[in-house]
């Protein structure tokens, strides 16, 4: 393992089962069409409070990184080359754009710590893999890099390590079928290529295009495209629903079986995937401006909307026989994209909509995974139901949780406390 330690330059300038639902303190806001009431937890002083105390817990000797919580709401904890280690420090760059947005008072606490050189502490000692060693492209997950390119685009480490995983990424482009290998197979997957709708939709394409321009190598760009375009060919069914898993022969890029892993059966949809494939097409449209991915992210998000059962709750899959878990983690990676999808869709009465759903999700999912007397902020994610991993906290719905409350506020939908 190659691990990354970071010089980071500053620039001059015991939780209700899955449907009980809490009594919540409701701040009203107005939309352009409407008036609606968003959950006062969302921009709760329990948040920047709880944040904290998990960097404490985890900012220990060795470093490791909470990815998902057990069934009592205790932190679990992951080495600095996991999959998931990368939301951590991102969290804490949400709350470090918090506190620019809300000065802090003691009403916020977010005066409790300086949240950017947190994130930065955290992000330092991530590991990135090896290129001969790298048996998936989640291995390290490296979100953080990009809130603090976003903070500081000229802090040439960062700048470095993007480059670098990058070339980790390329070197798993498969040509013939045009996209970035996901999992490595062993028999008696020999020969197979995999490639998931996931997190990487997210972050893996925005890395390869920031490669290019950081570098000038426009084929880091084609692989982002091409990975991009094929995941829209094949993942996504016509009724805007989507396989999680698509299997291809390795020589031919045929395609040889599109399953699940992580949903109910390999003919329903998976929200959490879902949810990752609405915020990535919409990444997509935000980095290159094509407009088939900004369709194509509509198609998702209209299904993922329409597929909300009556009482509000994202289920862990959206096709699978009640009752079925929840995933709060699907629910705050769908706000978030909703959010995203508005502020870029042309049509005002679409991004109202947009707006006013990701308030009525975020409702729902807080009335009920509201965690009080956790370490997580929220309760009721779906990690994996096939490998019996549910109702737990979970480090990505934490860091969307945040930065829907902080795009609210931004937009003037919400105010700081």
């Amino acid at each position: 393992m190659l691990i990354l330690k970071l010089t980071f330059i500053v620039p001059d300038s015991p939780i209700p089962e899955m449907h009980s639902i809490a009594v919540l303190s409701l701040l009203v806001i107005s939309t352009s069409s409407t008036s609606v009431a968003f959950p006062s937890e969302l921009l709760s002083p329990l948040v920047p409070q709880k944040i904290q105390a998990t960097f404490n817990k985890f900012n220990a000797n060795p470093v490791q990184y909470p990815q998902y919580t057990s069934t009592s709401g205790i932190w679990q904890s992951f080495t600095p080359n996991a999959w998931s280690s990368g939301f951590f420090p991102a969290t804490l760059y949400a709350l470090n754009e918090r506190s620019i947005l809300c000065p802090p008072t003691s009403a916020n606490t977010l005066g409790l710590a300086n949240w950017l050189d947190l994130g930065r502490s955290a992000t330092a000692n991530l590991v990135l893999p090896e290129p001969e060693n790298t048996p998936d492209h989640d291995r390290a997950f490296l979100i953080s890099f990009l809130e603090e390119l976003a903070i500081n685009p000229d802090n040439t480490t960062v700048q470095a390590a993007v480059v670098d995983f990058a070339k980790i990424l390329a070197d798993r482009f498969n040509p013939a079928v045009g996209c970035t290998r996901s999992w490595d197979g062993s028999d008696p997957y020999v020969g197979k290529f995999f490639c998931i709708i996931s997190p990487r939709d997210r972050t893996d394409d925005e890395f390869l295009i920031l490669a290019a321009n950081l570098t000038g190598n426009s084929t880091f760009h084609d692989m982002a495209v091409s990975h991009a375009d094929t995941t829209m060919r094949d993942h996504v069914r016509d009724d805007g629903s989507t396989w999680q898993v698509i299997e291809y022969d390795w020589t031919t890029g045929e395609v040889v079986k599109k399953r699940t892993v992580q949903g109910y059966s390999d003919d329903t949809t998976w929200s959490r995937g879902q949810a990752w494939g609405m915020y990535g097409f919409v990444n997509m449209f935000r980095l290159t401006g094509d407009e088939k991915y900004l369709g194509t992210a509509r198609l998702l998000a209209g299904y993922f909307i329409d597929h909300i059962p009556g009482d509000g709750i994202v289920p862990w899959d959206f096709n699978a026989p009640a009752p079925w878990p929840a995933d709060s983690s699907a629910a705050c990676i769908a706000t978030a994209a909703l959010l995203l999808l508005a502020r870029y869709e042309v049509d005002e009465a679409n991004a109202n909509y947009y707006t006013d759903s990701t308030i009525q999700i975020i409702n729902a999912t807080t009335s009920l995974a509201w965690a009080p007397t956790w370490e997580s902020l929220l309760a009721n994610a779906t990690v994996n139901k096939p490998a019996g991993n549910a109702l737990t906290g979970s480090i990505y719905a934490e860091y969307f949780f945040i930065k829907v409350g902080n795009e609210l506020i931004s937009r003037e939908l919400a105010e700081c406390p």
